[in-house]
């Protein structure tokens, strides 16, 4: 999520607003009389068009349940929000997290509830094993993935595309001849926004995932072989060719300057500045956001092929709902957002993917999104964002760790050793200052 909320820091700065919610979407469910009247505060990041987006699902709960729900908007960083309020007992019932790491801190002090009872049954019955996993902190299930984010696509300029000849890949050999080919037609192929260190971060893991494989994801997810492991090489090498400067709009130093927003719109610039962009869904809002483009006719997106005979990888973020203090309201509210009809409300007006596999594909609003849904819920090769995982001294912050040494591996590529010990060393002190 925090991938999200940085593609979309124009939506609106963060700020902590207190927004009492009632009425809203009509639902089939009959309402739940025994909570008519009951409050709850629910607390999650969201600002500007996606707070309004997750209003229609609260206003459907209360349809629903007439329990009444008080929205609280944290901006970015929730945890500083809800810190002091979890050290004064004033908690709210529920909050939405966006990132796993916050998810094992908070349980692991005893600060969440079990949502075992509350939507245990529903996760089994509409989610993927992996999303049960994620949500589970020393064998008890404490939090609900409510959205998704598919971090595994290549986003594509379709008339640089047809203009050169060029069509989606259906494997990583088929994606670097593609490059070489828009290359040669005068176009760079691959945009990035490096200024930005999780961009990297994001193709980095896809390589990774795609070539190694999803035990070995694990393993250096859980720093169980380190980063100068022969696979973390091997992936390295592999990026390397992709990231070459003259495939780059303005090279290497150009890369390193442009934040994410600017290299959305490289691609659909007069005339292109490139041609293709690794990264998530979200790079849909950016486009509709900042360009002239059409999602779906001026801008197409397929998915990141494999590389050899291993499968397409599905990296992915979200946002997880846990629960703070345990009252029939909240375990209510736990259960909705555990079920297809919370999906489908927030699905409607675009910019949402759910990780529930029941969401009909009819609720999504266009055909490219519910492509990008359909390969989240269906692939078997799905894993959590790896940088979102670790201490956020290493894999989420700005200057230092793996932002800041894929910066530098970008400059230098051809340092595969030397960025593969400076990465096992950023980790390794992130994880012994824990």
């Amino acid at each position: 999520m925090k991938r999200i909320n940085r593609a979309l820091l124009a939506i609106g700065a963060a700020f902590a607003l207190v927004l009492p919610i009632t009425g809203g979407a009509a639902a089939s469910v009959p309402r739940a009389q025994s909570l008519e009247g009951e409050q709850i505060e629910v607390a999650a990041v969201w600002t500007g068009a996606e707070q309004k987006n997750f209003k229609r699902v609260l206003d459907a709960f209360t349809k629903q349940t007439g329990v009444q729900v008080t929205f609280t908007s944290t901006g970015d960083d929730i945890s500083s929000v809800l810190e002091p309020r979890i050290a004064g007992g004033d908690a709210p019932d529920v909050a939405i997290l966006p990132q796993p790491g916050l998810l094992k801190d908070f349980a692991s002090r005893g600060a969440l509830k079990s949502v075992e009872d509350a939507a245990g049954a529903q996760v089994d019955q509409h989610y993927s094993p992996i999303w049960r996993t994620l949500g589970t902190v020393d064998n008890t299930l404490y939090g609900v993935w409510v959205k998704g984010a598919n971090k595994s696509l290549v986003w594509y300029n379709a008339n640089v595309f047809d203009d050169a000849g060029v069509k989606p890949a259906k494997s990583f050999d088929d994606l670097m001849t593609s490059m070489q080919t828009i290359s040669d037609f005068g176009v760079p192929p691959l945009s990035i926004g490096a200024a930005n260190g999780w961009t990297l971060t994001d193709i980095f893991e896809n390589i990774y995932l795609a070539q190694a494989g999803a035990d070995k994801y694990d393993q250096l997810t859980s720093h169980q072989i380190p980063w100068t492991d022969p696979s973390v090489k091997e992936a390295l090498t592999t990026m390397a060719g992709m990231v070459k400067s003259d495939w780059l709009p303005g090279g290497t130093s150009g890369t390193l300057q442009t934040e994410f927003p600017e290299s959305v719109q490289n691609m659909f610039s007069n005339p292109p500045k490139a041609a293709m962009e690794i990264e998530g869904d979200f790079v849909g809002a950016a486009i509709t956001g900042d360009t002239k483009a059409k999602v779906g006719t001026d801008a197409k997106v397929f998915s990141f092929p494999p590389i050899a005979s291993g499968e397409a990888p599905v990296v992915t973020g979200g946002d997880v709902a846990v629960m703070f203090n345990d009252n029939p309201a909240a375990a209510a509210f736990l259960k909705f957002m555990a079920s297809p009809k919370a999906g489908a409300v927030w699905a409607k007006p675009g910019g949402y993917i759910s990780p529930n596999k029941d969401v009909p594909q009819s609720a999504y609003p266009d055909k490219t999104t519910r492509t990008i849904a359909d390969a989240l819920v269906s692939s078997d090769n799905v894993r959590f964002d790896m940088s979102d995982q670790y201490p956020s001294a290493f894999g989420a912050t700005d200057g230092q760790g793996e932002w800041k040494l894929f910066q530098d591996f970008l400059s230098n590529p051809s340092d595969v050793d030397g960025i593969a010990q400076q990465l096992e060393d950023a980790a390794s002190q992130a994880l012994n200052s824990q």
